[in-house]
């Protein structure tokens, strides 16, 4: 066998800095409020604009070390992980009932975003588990390692994607959470 794997556990628990960037828009009535979301939300991949976004930067400290046997072991994968929240920030006074309706809509959105900000985390803690400690032989240059380790990013990455994507359609679809939070707002 060429690679085995030491640890599945990480080392420790992954504590990420979190962020919110906020975006402005205005308005004085929940229409308004989301009608200015329509126009200045962040934009996707495809062009299209959206309530809110949650967006991570990943670094890793990783430790390698030829051994004497001429394979190589990942001892240490350390990340850095900062997780980003972008979200929308009205600019201004509302109404009263606006401003109550505004903050369980803001709460809401920032709560869907903060799932997806914990599936980024599980997806480090799963990498993490899964580096640590791999071992591949007679691998003198660790280049078996890393190519291995980048087979298994992908397959984490892919995962942690898909989760959230089926998070959003079933928050999002009819009936849904999300959609629930707009019609308050704009009632």
């Amino acid at each position: 066998m060429i690679f085995a794997l030491l640890g599945l556990a990480p080392a420790h628990a992954v504590t990420p800095v979190e962020q919110v960037e906020p975006y402005a828009i205005s308005g004085q009535s929940g229409a308004e409020l989301y009608a200015s979301i329509g126009a200045r939300g962040p934009k996707l991949s495809d062009g299209r604009r959206t309530i809110a976004h949650t967006t991570f930067k990943l670094t890793w400290r990783r430790d390698y070390r030829p051994q004497a046997d001429g394979a190589c072991v990942l001892a240490t994968a350390i990340p850095k992980l900062i997780i980003t929240y972008t979200l929308p920030k009205p600019r201004g006074a509302m109404p009263a009932p606006v401003a109550q309706r505004w903050k369980r809509f803001y709460d809401g959105v920032a709560a869907h975003e903060r799932v997806h900000g914990r599936y980024i985390v599980e997806m480090v803690e799963k990498i993490e588990a899964v580096s640590t400690g791999m071992r591949a032989e007679d691998d003198p240059g660790c280049q078996k390692v890393r190519a291995f380790l980048q087979r298994n990013l992908k397959v984490l990455s892919d995962e942690q994607r898909a989760r959230g994507r089926a998070f959003d359609r079933d928050e999002m679809s009819a009936g849904g959470n999300v959609q629930g939070l707009i019609f308050d707002l704009i009632k």
